[in-house]
């Protein structure tokens, strides 16, 4: 199989899918010299040789009305893609996250004899465990960065191949605080806090005003302590803006534009939304707490359906409470400085060192690691 030219057929549908994409192309060209690469792709799949047939921003859609909107074009380029892989019958289809998108294809290509692999986990071990059926039905391996999913997977013999996280591969296991710093003229001898209020429009509107307002009540007890806040984009940034001048005008804060990895490793201590950035402040080794707001009915129904006892990555990691979680009506300016004051006051060495603990239990090399699944599937075509 060494020498055999392969054609690799992929589809990712947003920035983290094509970071994670080119990634495994990479690796894949280094164990073998002649393989085509096709499908849907980012500027940065396409840096490494994927030959794109639809842009990636073509599915980059979020938000029920938004993807309504393009619905009709969505479902076009599925069924072209599907037509056209048929056609082409690559030796593998790879279907990098967006599973509303690449579940579906996944299990028509699988129809037509086309092995199948879904790169990145849905979460159905917290919401909607249904879908490992589809997942099983659809895909001959599903590749899972963290330890839990598989322990998901194996109890409904699906197969599933952990590889580790690529965050946890980029991100040092000891990150220098102090170069940080440094960088991000952040003052070395000082009590740093990092907000952040997350990247969707509704996380912003509903969790800017409680997140400042805590930092305003830690501002009175430590008037020196500096704050900084990443913003994802500009659209964000004037969000995030014109919120505190309406809640904190007087708050002296330091705005990043993006960085938010770099704010934390920096930080003390960090306030911030649910979701994959807890993931990375946990990496960062940040003490951090998370709060979470919804629309009042959106929380009611998220109640019925996670079936999981935390929110938090670094606490289901765990396997327990590392981290509080202040969810809804619990995420109040007064709660939430009550709990980030232990962590700007200790210097938190156990709860760092359960965060390298974890670390390295999911730093494996995932690019390297996805590499050898998609050969040792090809192995398998190719020896049937």
């Amino acid at each position: 199989m060494t020498n055999k030219p392969l054609t690799i057929a992929l589809v990712a549908g947003e920035t983290s899918g094509d970071i994670l994409g080119s990634g495994l192309i990479r690796a894949l060209k280094n164990h073998h010299p002649n393989i085509e690469f096709v499908g849907i792709a980012g500027p940065k799949m396409q840096a490494e040789g994927c030959k794109a047939w639809y842009e990636m921003d073509e599915l980059s859609v979020m938000g029920i009305v938004e993807v309504l909107g393009r619905l009709r074009r969505i479902l076009s380029i599925r069924r072209d893609i599907n037509k056209r892989l048929i056609e082409l019958n690559p030796d593998i289809f790879i279907g990098i996250d967006a599973p509303d998108f690449n579940l579906s294809l996944e299990g028509k290509l699988k129809q037509a004899g086309i092995k199948t692999i879904h790169y990145v986990s849905p979460s159905v071990w917290a919401w909607k465990q249904k879908r490992v059926f589809k997942i099983k039905r659809n895909t001959n391996l599903i590749l899972a960065f963290l330890p839990f999913e598989k322990t998901f997977y194996d109890k409904f013999d699906v197969p599933c191949r952990f590889i580790g996280h690529k965050m946890a591969d980029d991100i040092p296991l000891n990150p220098d605080k102090i170069a940080i710093r440094q960088q991000l003229d952040v003052p070395l001898n000082c009590r740093c806090l990092a907000l952040l209020p997350g990247s969707r429009h509704a996380e912003v509107t509903l969790l800017s005003t409680p997140f400042l307002e805590a930092a305003q009540l830690l501002r009175q007890r430590y008037p020196d302590i500096h704050i900084v806040v990443p913003l994802v984009n500009e659209k964000r940034r004037k969000e995030f803006e014109q919120i505190k001048a309406e809640v904190a005008p007087k708050l002296d804060i330091q705005l990043l534009d993006g960085h938010a990895r770099e704010a934390m490793i920096a930080s003390d201590a960090a306030i911030l939304a649910s979701g994959t950035v807890a993931l990375e402040c946990m990496l960062a080794k940040c003490p951090m707490i998370v709060g979470y707001k919804m629309k009042p009915f959106t929380f009611w129904l998220a109640k019925k359906l996670i079936k999981t006892p935390y929110v938090s990555l670094p606490n289901i990691l765990a396997g327990k409470a590392l981290v509080p979680e202040l969810l809804q009506q619990d995420c109040t300016p007064e709660n939430i400085a009550n709990h980030i004051i232990p962590l700007l006051e200790d210097d938190n060495s156990e709860l760092k060192q359960t965060f390298l603990s974890l670390h390295k239990q999911i730093r494996c090399n995932a690019d390297e690691q996805a590499a050898k699944a998609v050969l040792d599937v090809l192995e398998d075509v190719h020896c049937c």
